[in-house]
Formats: structure tokens, C-alpha cells, sequence
């Protein structure tokens, strides 16, 4: 029997992975309801669920005149507006006469072997895959909705998406059109989210579920800093190690939305799609609107196993293979070391200090082309500044790749300057509401990618600079959010969906980027973190994780980013200190540390660092490369949360065969008087004998006494510790 099967008799679909079983069913041979989701069961007979007998439903069910109260009380697997169900809508439409409102009735279904891309979507892949395809109907307006579903068998992820046709004769336009819809019921629930600003991305917050609804949102055009496209529900009792988790992840790099909403009758609704503000898609006779996918994720075994479930899924199913476990180099940025005033000699200097200590690849950030010597002129201008580098790009990476360095370069494609020749040949390329000056952030305005001679113009330059020499590496930056969201290019009637083709122009283009240069490594970056997302994720196997390379600041951005994104998807830099963004001081032994739970590279002048640090970096470079593997594939367990504690951090990784696993600690504030640590690991095979340097221990009793820890003197101390498995 394969994963998805359909029970006739009861009008069930069930989706099945090893651990997990998600249950719908078709009530009255009409609405799709949701049944089930949770740890895996055998039965199909879950129709009692529904709860149809109950007073409140059994006169709706089978009574036309109380439709309303049946749409306003069953949970839908997909929901719509405008005729009964009050609570959040997936689905909304405009009809060609001005009319809002729809009803979504069961039509059809499809199981298939594999799962089928996304059309112009980042999505994800692989074999041994199975899908069930939904057939929905409005058969008023003609428009029909496919819900997706596809799981694979090494996965206990479930991927959600739907299609929308119109295939009525005339235009519709689409108001909302969400991804997926979750239905809870009765009991009590927690929310987990990600909250941040510039420089503190990707926050935990956990806040009780009360009646209402609570937001994630992003309105800015990408994922953002303030809000991650990531919302769980999980039981109070839901701790790292125990308790449920109901989790949804958005593959998508723009506006979003995602609610939880407490009903009257204590059900809880999720949903989770392309925000509905700023969007309205015009779906003319014949056409297909496809959403993006959403990742759900359900777990017993609280959020370890739920970051689990998304690390295995992400690193096998979403990033591009050609990377996901390939040893990157380590690199070292030139931005920190010098902004704008650098040229060619300068960065020489810093790649043969570099070369000498391990370092693999220098990458040079902005400045570079056009007359870039602030951040007020150029973009959009993509031609070296050869008189700045007192050299040809050609030359300079010549130079490096003498040295033994690979070479990296800074691009931010998506967005033009005031101050440049583009602006002055095209001003119309830029988004712009007529009538109004267009507002500036960064002094820079956002190109209009709808407009397909500005995307093909800037495909073309970006791609004529990467032809020019033997780049490896491209950071490909977005330094301001969208605003003055409207185009000289679109007609008036599609003005809504300025957003969501910017977005898919980005992905068209990053996938043009991939295909003319298939050995490329590509790192996403958006002002540090405001586009880290599994969108992003699907064309670069690294993102940026945030601008602010504090050591201590790092441990609560990296904490809630590794919540859900593998570690080899999280740039991470030691850098300079007093630290650029909050000015502390922290030894250069913990940088590294904390850096090391990410790509690990540097962001520093290394010619102007003492000795003494200079000293240590090829022993860093070293100990990173002895832990790759264990980075890039290993099973990662927060032990303990500054966040949390405000005093320490630790975090513990553990390889897949669990004969090895790397500790690391991070004292924030160091305490008096106080006896020395036991740190209770996890994962480890309680029967094996462990080695930890010159000691040996039982990995049930690392795991049930702990580990001992001394007492570190001084604050913002770190250590990392290794652990074998003695045969």
C-alpha cells in the first residue's frame, strides 16, 4: 500500500509518512473537511471527528436552510469567502460583475507517484515521492481549485499547494489565495514565532492562544527582518524534548501572511499563503494562478524533532544538490575591513595575509563598479570601476587565484540608484505611483521586475561581469523593502500584483543565474537577514544570516534560525571588534565558536588584527573543516538558551550514525561562587562509550547526569568540545 489512499466507503483520504497520518474527508458528498493530523493511526473510519452529530451541525448538515450555520462551523480543509465561513479565508474572488463570494464543492481527486514542480516556483523535489491531487469547484463562477499534497518517504514533512483555473469565458480577480489551511480542535495551544528588526532577526516568542487571531505578516515586499514566514501551535507541555508541535514554513520570499485563529467553539484555524493586502491577481478566462508551497510538519517529540523533520527535508529536498553537502570554502569579506575605500592593492594585501592562515576565498562586497564609493550612486550601473581598482576585474582575480584564493563578488540586481546612468536613460524602470515622488531608502529606488526589458537589461549586465573573470562566489544583496508598489509597464487592472511578480521575477532570474553558470556558489542576503527564507533556500545553499556579527547578539538570531534551517544554510562570520553594530568587545576564540554554527568565514581587516589572533585563525579554519560533516549533515539539539537563561548557550550536534557529535558552550555572563556545570546531552547511543578529550563517558549517562562543564572565568567565554564514540 502506498503512502496516500482514498477509503470509498467513508469518503476518507488518509497521507501517510512513517511517523505522521493527515485524514480529510468529503462531508455530504460535498465540502472537504479536515479529519486528522498527528501521530501516525491505522483506521480510515474517522468520520466520527466531525462531530456531525452534535446539535449544533446535525440540522445543517442535511438542511438547506442552515447553510450558513454548517459553513461557519466545519472545518475546512480549504477555506473561502463571502458565504458563510467567518473565520479566515484561503480563497477569495471577485467576480467579472463586482461581486464577492465562493463555495468550494468536491469534484474529483488523483493519486499519482511523484511530485510535479511548481511553475516559475521554488518548491521541493526528489523521488520516491507521492501525490495527492484534490479537485475543488465553484460551479457558479467556473473556477476550479487543485489542492496539492505530496509526501516523501525518507520525510515526515507534508508540502501543500493549489492551483486555481478559471475556466469560465470571462476574468476574475483573484482577492486572496492562501496556500494551506490547518484546522485544530478544542484544547489548548501555544504559538511559536520568529520576531526581529535589522540586527536581531529571527527571535523566539511563545505566547498562549487566546480567542481572536494572531498575525505573522510581512507587507514589505520579502520575507523581513520583523517577521519570518514560520508560525507553530504547540501544547503548553511542548518542550525541546516532549510534547506536540504543529509547524508551517513558507517557500515563498515575499509578502505573507499566517494566522491562528480560536474560534467560538475553541477550534483553531491555521493558515498561511501570500499576504492579501497589496495583491489582486487578475485570472482571465482560460488562465491558472499557482500558490506557493507551504511545508507542515507535525511532532510528538517536541521541537527537536521538529527542526529535525525540516533540517532533513531542507538540506534533501530543497537545496540545490549540487551544494547541499559539498565541502564551501572558508571565506574572508572585505566590507567590515574597508566599506567603500578600497581598490585593488588593499584587497591584495588582505588575500595574501589570508592565504597564509587557511582562508580559501576572497570575496569583494560593494564599491566596486560604476562611481560607488558611497551608497547614494551606481546600482543598476553593473561595469567595473577599473580606475577605482586601478586594475581590470580580470587582473584582480588573476592576482588571488595566484595566491591559492578562490574569488567572490557583491551584486544587489533588484534594485537602481538616482545617482546612476540607468535612472537617467530609463526613470521609468523604477517602481513609481504616478503622480507621487518615489520614496527612498538607502538612496536607492527597487526596479520595476515586471517590466521585461529592465530584467532582461540587468540579466544581461550581471551576466557579462561574471563572463568577465573566474568568479566562484556571488553575494546577491536587497538593501530597502518595496514601496511605491505600481508600474508604468502593467495596465491598471493588474496594479495588484506588482509584489508577487517582482518575486517572481527574482526567482526567474536566480534560475537564469544557475543555469548559465551550473558552479556557481550563490549566497542570498537582504540587509543582512530579511530575506531568510526557503524560497531563498531552493537557488542558494547559504543565506546571510544578519548584519550584526556580534558574537553574543548571534546567539539568539542563530538559535531561532536553526529552528527550522539546517546550519550549512546559515552564514556566519567572525568578525572585527569593538563589534561594528554594538560596539562589544568579545574574545576572538568565542567568535569563532559561535560562528561555527553556520558556513563560518571572516569579516575583518586580517592585516590589522594582533598577532596573537592572527595566530589562531588557521587552528579555527581547522576545527570547522574537522566538523563539516558533522555541520552539514548532522542532527542539531539546542541544549540550553541565552535567550532564555540570559546567562549561557549550548548547542549539540550529533552525526546521523551517532559515533561522533561536537558540544558547543558559550558563557554570556560569568557568575560567582558557583559549582561547575553537568550539561545533559541528547541523541547520543546510550550503550557507547564516548572519549571527550582525556575522559571517557557512557552515553546513557551524558545524557542522563550530564556532561561537566568548569566553570569559565570572565564573561563571553566559549568552548568547544569534542566527543568520539571508543570502539
Amino acid at each position: 500500500m502506498g503512502m496516500i489512499q482514498f477509503d470509498r466507503e467513508h469518503q476518507v483520504f488518509k497521507i501517510d509518512t512513517k511517523n505522521t497520518s493527515y485524514v480529510m474527508g468529503v462531508v455530504s458528498g460535498r465540502y472537504l473537511a479536515h479529519i486528522y493530523y498527528g501521530k501516525y493511526i491505522e483506521s480510515t473510519d474517522l468520520g466520527y471527528v466531525l462531530d456531525l452529530d452534535s446539535s449544533s451541525l446535525q440540522d445543517a448538515v442535511f438542511n438547506e436552510g442552515e447553510k450558513v450555520t454548517l459553513l461557519d462551523r466545519l472545518p475546512f480543509e480549504y477555506s473561502f469567502a463571502g458565504t458563510g465561513d467567518f473565520r479566515q479565508s484561503c480563497l477569495a474572488v471577485t467576480s467579472s460583475a463586482g461581486q464577492q463570494g465562493v463555495e468550494l464543492v468536491y469534484d474529483s481527486y488523483e493519486i499519482f507517484k511523484g511530485k510535479p514542480g511548481l511553475d516559475g516556483l521554488p518548491a521541493t523535489f526528489g523521488d520516491n515521492a507521492e501525490t495527492l491531487e484534490v479537485t475543488l469547484r465553484d460551479e457558479v463562477l467556473n473556477i476550479r481549485v487543485v489542492l496539492s499534497y505530496s509526501v516523501f518517504a525518507d520525510s515526515d514533512a507534508l508540502m501543500r499547494s493549489c492551483r486555481v483555473f478559471n475556466d469560465s469565458t470571462e476574468d476574475v480577480y483573484l482577492d486572496c489565495a492562501l496556500s494551506a489551511c490547518l484546522e485544530l480542535g478544542g484544547g489548548e495551544y501555544q504559538t511559536v514565532a520568529l520576531h526581529g528588526s535589522w540586527a536581531r532577526e529571527r527571535h523566539m516568542e511563545r505566547l498562549p492562544v487566546g480567542f481572536g487571531t494572531y498575525l505573522v505578516e510581512s507587507r514589505r515586499g520579502i520575507s523581513s527582518h520583523q517577521s519570518h514566514p514560520f508560525l507553530a501551535l504547540v501544547s503548553p507541555d511542548c518542550t525541546q524534548e516532549h510534547g506536540e508541535a504543529y509547524a508551517m514554513n513558507f517557500v515563498y520570499s515575499g509578502n505573507f501572511f499566517a494566522s491562528a485563529r480560536k474560534d467560538q467553539f475553541e477550534g483553531h484555524r491555521m493558515v498561511m499563503g501570500i499576504h492579501p493586502d497589496g495583491f489582486r491577481w487578475k485570472l482571465a478566462a482560460g488562465d491558472v494562478f499557482q500558490a506557493p508551497e507551504v511545508v507542515m510538519v507535525y511532532s510528538d517529540a517536541g521541537l527537536d524533532r521538529m527542526t529535525h523533520i525540516f533540517h532533513d527535508l531542507y538540506r534533501n529536498h530543497l537545496i540545490r544538490q549540487r551544494w547541499v553537502y559539498q565541502k564551501r570554502p572558508v571565506l574572508i569579506n572585505n566590507w567590515e575591513a574597508t566599506y567603500f575605500d578600497f581598490d585593488a592593492r588593499k584587497l591584495l594585501s588582505i588575500a595574501k595575509e589570508a592565504a597564509g592562515h587557511g582562508i580559501e576565498m576572497l570575496v569583494m562586497d560593494d564599491g566596486w563598479f560604476g562611481r560607488r564609493d558611497r551608497d547614494d550612486s551606481s546600482l543598476g550601473d553593473w561595469t567595473v570601476n577599473e580606475e577605482k581598482l586601478g586594475c581590470s576585474l580580470k587582473s584582480l582575480v588573476e592576482q588571488v587565484n595566484a595566491l591559492g584564493l578562490k574569488f567572490g563578488i557583491w551584486l544587489e540586481p533588484e534594485m537602481i540608484s538616482p545617482d546612476s546612468s540607468l535612472y537617467r536613460e530609463h526613470p521609468d524602470w523604477a517602481l513609481q505611483i504616478q503622480g507621487r515622488e518615489g520614496g527612498q531608502a538607502r538612496n536607492q529606488y527597487v526596479l520595476d521586475f515586471s517590466r521585461p526589458e529592465a530584467l532582461g537589461y540587468i540579466c544581461q549586465s550581471v551576466f557579462q561581469v561574471l563572463k568577465s573573470a573566474n568568479i566562484e562566489y556571488v553575494k546577491w544583496d536587497m538593501n530597502r523593502p518595496l514601496t511605491d508598489a505600481a508600474s508604468t509597464y502593467l495596465p491598471k487592472e493588474q496594479q495588484g500584483e506588482v509584489f508577487h511578480r517582482h518575486v517572481l521575477a527574482l526567482y526567474a532570474f536566480q534560475e537564469r543565474l544557475l543555469e548559465e553558470f551550473p558552479d556557481l556558489l550563490l549566497e542570498n542576503c537582504a540587509s543582512g537577514g530579511a530575506r531568510f527564507d526557503p524560497g531563498m533556500l531552493y537557488y542558494s545553499p547559504q543565506i546571510w544570516c544578519s548584519d550584526d556579527t556580534d558574537a553574543i547578539e548571534r546567539l539568539k538570531i542563530q538559535e531561532g534560525t536553526a529552528l527550522i534551517y539546517p546550519l550549512s544554510a546559515i552564514g556566519a562570520h567572525v568578525s572585527d571588534c569593538p563589534n561594528h553594530i554594538v560596539g562589544r568587545n568579545t574574545p576572538f576564540a568565542t567568535r569563532s565558536a559561535v560562528a561555527m554554527a553556520g558556513t563560518f568565514g571572516y569579516e575583518l581587516d586580517i592585516t590589522k588584527i594582533s598577532e596573537k589572533e592572527k595566530g589562531q585563525i588557521a587552528s579555527q579554519v581547522k576545527t570547522y573543516q574537522e566538523n563539516i560533516d558533522l555541520i552539514q549533515q548532522g542532527d542539531y539539539y539546542r541544549i540550553a538558551s541565552y535567550q532564555r537563561n540570559n546567562l549561557y548557550d549550548c548547542y549539540e550536534i550529533v552525526s546521523k550514525d551517532q559515533t561522533k557529535a561536537v558540544v558547543v558552550f558559550v558563557q554570556v555572563l560569568a557568575e560567582a561562587n558557583m559549582h561547575n556545570r553537568l550539561i545533559r546531552l541528547r541523541g547520543l547511543k546510550p550503550e557507547a562509550v564516548y572519549q571527550a578529550g582525556g575522559n571517557c563517558y557512557r552515553g546513557d549517562a551524558l545524557m542522563q547526569a550530564g556532561l561537566p562543564l568548569k566553570r569559565l572565568r570572565g564573561d563571553f567565554q566559549a568552548e568547544v568540545i569534542s566527543l568520539v564514540e571508543r570502539k
